[in-house]
């Protein structure tokens, strides 16, 4: 076997060795520490030490044991594998959501990411993430196929209509789909100064998922192109996410146009009968 794959599999296969060298990477600790740090008794914890020294990772000072710079190096790889190995088991139930067209996606943006997806058990789980994630913001921006077509859109009028400041980039046959779901609540909404809708000819994933800015995280929402079916919801805080989430969103800001009613009044009255002409400008 390779001998890098022995070392991963060496530090792999102890979780006190794992949390022994993360403890150490902070500051330097003696026996006494190193025991309360892993839980681990007085015997396992000298092994883990004596093998640590074997590797040069680490040497004594005293009563101390602190990393040597070979020690720091692979405690930040092991533990960089460790998070991008935790990313991936958070994200693969949902990988065929994630963005493939929207420019300079990452995949550890998402590394703290809350992942909602139907269950065997519950499948509402990312219906009611998303309810929370708009109960929870008073402005969201957005793009694509987000909230369409699911118990979210009530909730989402409903948030308008109370205020909640909205701005969405929408393609011609995904608006006409949420107007003709509830032409009546759709119009209240369009009635709202608070409610600004753009129109853009190829967005990004149009068809599988779309973008969601909010208050205090991004997200991003999966929905089966035949069904409509929210399939995914992936929300993050992460600073990184937010930055990549404000650049796509601008990008296609920019090259999106107006959607103008003349009269909100008559927005109002023509979804009521059934029909809302939606034409962009």
């Amino acid at each position: 076997m390779d001998p890098a794959i022995q070392s991963i599999e060496f530090l792999a296969r102890s979780e006190h060795r794992v949390m022994a060298l993360e403890a150490l990477l902070n500051k330097r600790l003696d026996r006494r520490d190193l025991r309360a740090v892993t839980g681990a008794s007085d015997p396992t914890v000298g092994r883990v030490v004596r093998d640590f020294e074997d590797r040069s990772w680490i040497v004594r000072d005293g009563p101390h044991y602190e990393l040597t710079p070979l020690g720091e190096f692979v405690a930040d790889l092991f533990l960089e594998l460790r998070e991008g190995m935790r990313t991936g088991e958070t994200l693969r139930e949902v990988w065929q959501w994630l963005p493939l067209e929207m420019e300079k996606f990452a995949v550890e943006y998402f590394e703290d990411a809350v992942v909602a997806y139907p269950g065997p058990n519950y499948p509402y789980e990312p219906v009611d993430r998303v309810t929370h994630l708009l109960e929870s913001t008073d402005s969201i921006r957005g793009l694509g196929t987000t909230i369409y077509k699911s118990g979210n859109l009530e909730v989402f009028c409903r948030r308008v209509i109370e205020g909640m400041e909205m701005e969405y980039i929408y393609s011609l046959p995904i608006l006409e789909a949420i107007v003709k779901w509830n032409p009546d609540l759709t119009a209240r909404a369009f009635e709202c100064e608070n409610c600004t809708i753009l129109f853009h000819d190829a967005l990004p994933d149009d068809n599988r998922c779309g973008l969601n800015i909010m208050d205090d995280c991004i997200g991003i929402c999966g929905h089966d192109p035949e069904s409509a079916q929210l399939e995914a919801v992936i929300d993050t805080a992460s600073p990184e996410a937010r930055e990549w989430a404000e650049t796509v969103y601008e990008q296609c800001r920019d090259e999106a146009r107006p959607f103008e009613i003349d009269e909100r009044s008559t927005a109002s009255q023509e979804a009521r009968g059934n029909r809302l002409r939606v034409e962009p400008q």
